[in-house]
């Protein structure tokens, strides 16, 4: 299992959100490159960079950021989510040495687009299902859609994407401890790969997603935890990969 360092930007800046609002972030480094840097050092062998200001916009915010992480490090595969809505933005993160892109509210209210875009980028297309209640939210978490999280997942699966990410959005976080048993409902529903997101606290919330390996758990994204220092990352990487 991976354990994956998420860096979210918002303004050029690297920072954590609660429960997805914009108005409620924590700076945690003014130079993401170098927050990249210390997580590959600590053994990442994926990073997880979302462009907030992109999820609300609709369009990137932080591409050049991003291409500066993927130049530095074009060994460590990134998966970038946050207001990719077009073939054209694919195409640009792809070239600038992206691995995967995460496709959140588009493919929610558009899901013809996922069938056009896994056929034109085969390989490189991830779905980012962020949940309340088994609901599905879309616009940066602002609207909660009338959509069911595993119905939504095993469409995706049909249209041949690589994975999907599945956020609680209510312990995102809040270090409130990752929702198991969602998603290993999830990943049991389905027969891509699950990477969990939202909620890691310590290494006792990776040992419970190990559990669930066998149902298709693959990765689990971490961010506040290791930011604040209630998860040593490198310590927790280690653990995730021995199973």
């Amino acid at each position: 299992m991976l354990l994956i360092p998420a860096i979210d930007l918002k303004g050029g800046k690297c920072v954590r959100l609660r429960q997805g609002r914009m108005d409620d972030d924590t700076v945690f480094s003014e130079d993401p490159v170098a927050m990249a840097k210390r997580w590959v050092e600590a053994g990442a062998k994926r990073l997880h960079l979302v462009d907030l200001d992109g999820a609300f916009a609709g369009k990137p915010k932080n591409f050049e950021i991003i291409h500066e992480i993927t130049e530095t490090y074009p060994e460590v595969p990134v998966q970038v989510g946050g207001g990719i809505r077009d073939e054209d933005t694919i195409q640009g993160y792809l070239d600038a040495g992206v691995r995967f892109v995460i496709i959140g509210t588009k493919a929610v209210s558009e899901p013809h687009f996922v069938n056009d875009i896994t056929a034109e980028f085969p390989g490189h297309i991830i779905i980012g299902l962020d949940a309340r209640n088994g609901k599905v939210a879309i616009d940066g978490w602002s609207k909660l859609s009338r959509h069911d999280v595993i119905d939504m997942a095993q469409k995706f699966e049909a249209d041949g994407v690589e994975a999907i990410v599945y956020t609680d959005i209510s312990r995102d976080g809040m270090m409130t401890g990752v929702n198991v048993e969602a998603t290993a409902k999830l990943a049991r529903a389905i027969h891509i790969p699950v990477i969990a997101s939202g909620g890691i606290r310590n290494l006792d919330d990776i040992r419970a997603l190990e559990k669930h390996v066998d149902d298709g758990v693959i990765g689990a994204i971490t961010g506040r935890a290791i930011y604040e220092g209630s998860l040593d990352f490198a310590e927790g990487a280690r653990l995730a990969e021995s199973f």
